[in-house]
């Protein structure tokens, strides 16, 4: 009676163990992926700096403004607080290719072999997608979004934006436009899921335009300009993921593994004769 009570704690140590593993090698990924961006912190600091740096993001805005209007510090602290926060957003941005492969490290193992033909590309390409989005939010839409802001400003209004505040709102717009350029792979992944099909995606599309005219109106400016801009990539992306979702899938949907090594084996039945 007492030989099921010795082993408990033998089953408990097997089963401890590798889960206390896996979180030390988190842990060990998660100080990595810090270290990466406290370095690229580090080299941004020294150069261009934190007030160059904030100068780059509020040009869009300083080129709109009236002749000698500048953005002002309504806290005392803003003017040290704010350049920082934007060092380290732009340092997580250099370091976000470190960032993604040590979450590729860690759990790549777990995966079969056609997964990971599925995962790697797929986080590539969305990193890939993310900047895109942003260089498009930076180069093309804020210069008409602030021009459109300004021409109905009164000429007895000076314009004169606080700095925390224009951080929010290009923070706001930054993760608009980026999760915008990610319909492509959230395509590919909800046919490669099989929870849609291509052609359910076809049928739908009229659905998909009114959703996307709705989420369009609520994170961008009151400036049809820029919604109409945001809907139209939306909506061509779309497009373009429903093709590559046949190509992408066609290429990465293979048979499960047969190897006992890589998969595990369903026991077999009593009474089963195994095959010769």
């Amino acid at each position: 009676m007492s030989a099921p009570q010795d082993n408990k704690p033998d089953e408990l140590a097997g089963t401890e163990q590798p889960f206390v593993q896996h979180l030390m090698e988190l842990r060990d990924r998660m100080i990595k992926a810090i270290l990466a961006i406290g370095l690229m912190a580090a080299a941004l600091a020294v150069y261009p700096g934190p007030s160059t740096l904030y100068d780059l993001l509020a040009a869009p805005l300083v080129a709109t403004l009236p002749a000698g209007a500048t953005l002002i510090a309504t806290n005392v602290i803003s003017p040290f607080v704010v350049p920082i926060k934007i060092l380290f957003m732009a340092a997580f941005l250099l370091a976000l290719p470190v960032v993604l492969y040590q979450v590729w490290a860690f759990v790549a193992p777990g995966l079969y072999s056609h997964e990971k033909r599925l995962v790697l590309p797929l986080v590539i390409s969305s990193t890939l997608l993310f900047f895109i989005g942003v260089a498009f939010c930076y180069y093309f839409v804020f210069g008409q979004v602030f021009a459109f802001i300004q021409s109905f400003a009164p000429k007895s209004i000076t314009a004169a934006p606080d700095i925390e505040a224009y951080l929010d709102f290009v923070i706001g717009m930054f993760l608009a436009f980026g999760l915008a350029f990610e319909v492509p792979v959230a395509v590919i992944l909800l046919v490669r899921m099989g929870i849609f099909s291509t052609t359910q995606l076809r049928q739908w599309r009229g659905y998909f335009w009114v959703i996307a005219a709705v989420a369009t109106a609520l994170v961008t400016p009151p400036d049809a300009g820029s919604m109409l801009m945001l809907l139209g990539v939306v909506g061509a992306l779309y497009e373009i993921g429903i093709v590559a979702a046949q190509l992408f899938v066609k290429h990465t949907k293979t048979a499960e593994p047969a190897d006992p090594a890589q998969e595990p084996v369903d026991p077999v039945a009593p009474g089963d004769a195994p095959k010769s």
